[in-house]
């Protein structure tokens, strides 16, 4: 009986472990310019969507989209994630559904800046379409439309 109680409190206490790891905030470093009050705004709404973000300055965003491979469908702020580049306004939603699924994709993009994407304004559901940029940062369709 006593080895039975030791084994169940030690599966627990692995189980309470385990949701920790998983819960863990994943990192996430927005490059933005440093006089843009909106990609402030969408690094908030990442970090209260559980996400650790670290922010960089540059002076010119130019050569940042250039060599991470967005100039493609550029918006005002890049971020890099889990291997992937995320372009602009996009919801966490769409952001979650790409890690989730792993594909094999440079990353997701929304274009311009929408007033109604998260750091904009009041999301509009159905409004937005997030992009996936193929390995080269081109455009190749609609990821997801939320």
């Amino acid at each position: 009986m006593k080895k039975l109680f030791t084994r169940l409190i030690s599966i627990g206490a692995l189980s309470v472990l385990a949701n920790q790891v998983l819960a863990a905030p994943i990192d996430a470093t927005l490059h933005k310019d440093p006089n843009c009050g909106c990609c402030v705004e969408y690094a908030h709404y990442l970090e209260d969507n559980g996400f650790n973000v670290t922010q960089i300055n540059h002076a010119n965003m130019t050569p940042v989209k250039q060599r991470l491979g967005t100039a493609q469908a550029a918006s005002c702020h890049t971020v890099e994630i889990e291997g992937y580049v995320v372009e602009g306004h996009v919801p966490v939603a769409a952001i979650n559904k790409m890690l989730t699924e792993q594909p094999e994709i440079k990353g997701i993009a929304l274009p311009g800046m929408p007033y109604n994407s998260p750091g904009m304004g009041p999301e509009k559901k159905g409004s937005l379409q997030v992009l996936q940029l193929d390995a080269q940062g081109k455009p190749t369709g609609i990821y997801i439309t939320l």
